[in-house]
């Protein structure tokens, strides 16, 4: 790979990947497997643990353009250290001042570090250092932030048993200050925003301007938030969900265990063979695998070994999906602004999936686990619609 700001792109990559994998398992996944040792410690109500996590995913929605935009301006460097910043000060407020205001006020902290220092932060800052062809860059770092689950998963459950969760909190936070912060700074010099970027060559086809721009920009991310509403919903609900359909326990737990390995598997998959689709199709097929997934299962009467495909095809669409929400924007609309059109397309997705698990358990308290799955399922269809339709209305991105 070609070297930028005396790095190899590859080290970029495996060092951000590195960072990705922390940030995201040290601030989204840290709950599902931290909550019933913070109920039990603090006796606090569910509504109050989860709600803090869904105000800070709701933040993050609200505040992803101006993000974006300031992406554009001072550099995806500045940012996601400024997110590595956040993302340890809310962890050690938690951690040391274990009280219902500031766990609360922690997890804001969260909902800025997860804007400023993952996916989206991540994305822009590599198409500030490769420009139009970060889409593989894109690809290869997918692959380590898709393993965050299934380190920091156990890793959080063997730490709370060894020194408790606010301890491991402490961990986390270090883990941001030390690790996460050093490693921006060291590896990202080139991604200095708009004077950054004036180096780099656009010159692939015109972008889109105008209504067209607006009308494309709005599809997809309709397209992204159903399906990101319900990938969140399931996520959230994966075990009982399963359970409720009828599997044993352990048996729940096993199908919830092959989404994530899935998702590597469908990343791996889009690196070695991707060259061959354009961002268009890959976005169709990572939107249409869900729907997919959802009319097997329900077709082969949510048996078994439709559970394991349903599981299975989940995990893949989830995992092409984060990648089509970086390559499509940037084939549509190129790297001038990018940063911006991410926060725009992320921002109702974000917000969504905010909502998303509160909106499943009321759902699952109406109708049958059955009911409730083939309403995600339409949900999920319409999201393959809205990226159809923006397939159609630009045919020449499809070729």
């Amino acid at each position: 790979m070609r070297l930028t700001a005396a790095l190899p792109l590859w080290i970029i990559i495996c060092s951000l990947g590195l960072t990705q994998i922390i940030g995201w398992g040290t601030t989204y996944y840290a709950l599902g497997a931290l909550s019933q040792d913070i109920a039990l410690s603090t006796g606090w109500p569910g509504w109050l643990i989860f709600g803090a996590f869904s105000g800070a995913l709701l933040l993050s929605g609200v505040i992803s353009r101006w993000a974006g935009r300031l992406i554009d301006r001072v550099g995806g460097r500045r940012v996601m250290m400024t997110g590595s910043l956040f993302a340890a000060a809310g962890l050690a407020m938690i951690g040391l001042f274990p009280y219902p205001i500031t766990y609360v006020i922690g997890w804001l902290m969260l909902g800025f570090a997860m804007r400023f220092a993952t996916y989206d932060a991540a994305f822009a800052s590599l198409t500030q250092i490769v420009g139009q062809g970060a889409r593989r860059a894109i690809s290869y770092l997918t692959l380590f932030g898709g393993l965050a689950s299934t380190v920091f998963w156990p890793l959080s459950h063997y730490l709370a048993l060894a020194i408790g969760w606010a301890d491991t909190l402490l961990v986390y936070a270090a883990l941001n200050l030390l690790v996460c912060f050093p490693i921006h700074w060291a590896v990202l010099r080139a991604a200095r925003g708009e004077v950054g970027t004036e180096h780099v060559a656009d010159t692939s086809s015109p972008r889109l301007a105008g209504h067209g721009r607006i009308k494309a920009m709005a599809l997809f991310a309709t397209a992204l938030a159903l399906n990101g509403l319900v990938f969140s919903a399931i996520s959230a609900h994966a075990v009982p969900l399963f359970a409720g359909l009828g599997f044993r326990g352990d048996e729940a737990v096993f199908m919830a265990a092959l989404i994530g390995p899935s998702q590597v598997a469908s990343r791996l998959g889009e690196i070695i063979m991707g060259r061959h689709l354009t961002p268009m199709h890959l976005g169709l097929i990572a939107f249409g695998l869900l729907p997919v997934a959802v009319g097997i299962f329900a077709v082969l009467g949510f048996s078994w070994t439709a559970a394991i495909i349903f599981a299975v095809l989940y995990g893949a669409s989830n995992g092409l999906v984060t990648i089509a929400k970086g390559a499509v924007p940037l084939m549509l609309f190129g790297t001038r602004g990018y940063g911006e059109v991410l926060g725009v397309i992320s921002a109702p997705n974000l917000i969504l999936n905010a909502a998303a698990p509160l909106l499943f358990s009321l759902l699952l308290g109406i109708v049958s686990p059955q009911a409730s799955l083939l309403i995600a399922g339409a949900s999920a269809l319409a999201s393959t619609l809205f990226m159809l339709w923006l397939a159609r209305l630009h045919p020449q991105h499809a070729e």
